[in-house]
């Protein structure tokens, strides 16, 4: 057994994948991936970026798709594509699972990230253009983001939720999803047919806040690397606590599963610290970790597990409490990384279609 196997099977920890090609689809390295223990699938607007600019392997539907569409309609398309077709490969693990694994994430448009209706519309929208019961469209935690969760979750839409960096706003994001558990209870869909995962975004956390410890001298020094890990680990426990309450338990009597926390962005950034960092630290049941493949492969070489989950309470409070003693404003700094998340992912999609345009223009 290696240890993508070891960390589903003895551990309760789900491995997922952060990326997506048209080439990994062709070439059968979505299979290869699951059979090695890969349990789900993620993009986001900057890995179809990636996958379509700097490729060829798009260009042959695009410039058919484009004699009727224009250049976003032909983009989402062959994302759909994409979607569906790595959702077929990873149905086995749907079915194996009883419905809790071999998902596949697609994200709605960046730029409605603070448009409540429209990102509604968009999410229905992927849920009846791709439909497979094993999709989950990605919605941003913003404020406006918040509503639209509880919405679609509501119509039995299975939800990630993505770009969560504050306790604060992790702590709605679970209440949206049981707000909208209830919705779709009350309007007859299957709970045992409706999924959820909670994308706390963790490495970026350490990125911003480094600098600032390094510039506080030796008090600020001792706790680089700490406090991302930190923050996941409460965000953990915060989970326990919520999925205890008794309208959660209401519901989970009725079929409902739980949201599970997904630890995102966990590619070591830093050089100086372990490849491994954002792995190894948050092996905890019932949660996802999705890792970039350089990462994946990382933790088949030399990934080490445990359950780390007793030393979540300790860990979690010296280093946050530390940090907040040294002034450091933590709500500040994650609305801060929130919106740098909405505008990077933005970007990323303009750029895509300025990218696609051109082509355009070559046909």
């Amino acid at each position: 057994m290696n240890t993508l196997k070891e960390l589903y099977e003895k551990y309760g920890q789900s491995p997922w994948i952060d990326n997506l090609s048209r080439a990994w689809i062709i070439s059968g390295r979505v299979k290869e991936l699951k059979e090695s223990g890969i349990r789900g699938l993620t993009s986001n607007p900057t890995i179809f970026a990636n996958a379509i600019s700097n490729s060829n392997d798009y260009d042959n539907e695009y410039f058919s798709l484009i004699k009727t569409k224009d250049t976003k309609s032909a983009y989402w398309r062959m994302a759909c594509d994409d979607v569906a077709a790595a959702a077929d490969v990873l149905e086995e693990v749907y079915s194996s699972s009883e419905g809790t694994d071999g998902f596949v994430s697609i994200e709605v448009d960046p730029g409605l990230a603070h448009d409540t209706s429209g990102t509604i519309e968009a999410a229905q929208w992927l849920w009846d253009t791709i439909d497979r019961k094993n999709l989950m469209v990605k919605i941003p935690a913003t404020l406006e983001g918040l509503p639209a969760i509880t919405e679609s979750l509501s119509r039995g839409i299975s939800v990630n939720v993505t770009l969560i960096f504050s306790l604060r706003r992790y702590q709605q994001v679970m209440d949206a999803h049981i707000q909208g558990l209830h919705k779709a209870r009350q309007q007859g869909h299957k709970l045992n047919e409706i999924s959820s995962v909670a994308s706390f975004f963790v490495s970026r956390v350490d990125t911003k806040l480094d600098p600032i410890l390094e510039a506080l001298g030796q008090n600020g020094q001792r706790l680089l690397g700490q406090t991302a890990v930190a923050q996941a680990q409460a965000a953990y426990l915060l989970h326990q606590e919520r999925y205890r309450q008794s309208d959660w338990k209401e519901l989970s009597g009725a079929g409902a599963q739980i949201q599970r926390p997904l630890w995102a962005s966990t590619s070591t950034k830093n050089p100086n610290y372990s490849d491994l960092l954002y792995v190894e630290s948050l092996i905890a049941p019932n949660t996802v970790n999705t890792m970039p493949e350089k990462t994946v492969l990382a933790f088949l070489d030399h990934g080490r597990m445990d359950n780390q989950v007793p030393n979540f309470a300790k860990n979690s409070q010296e280093v946050l409490q530390a940090v907040r003693e040294l002034g450091i404003d933590m709500e500040k700094m994650t609305d801060e990384l929130e919106s740098e998340g909405v505008d990077s992912f933005s970007s990323s999609f303009k750029e895509l279609l300025a990218a696609l345009e051109k082509k355009r223009a070559l046909a």
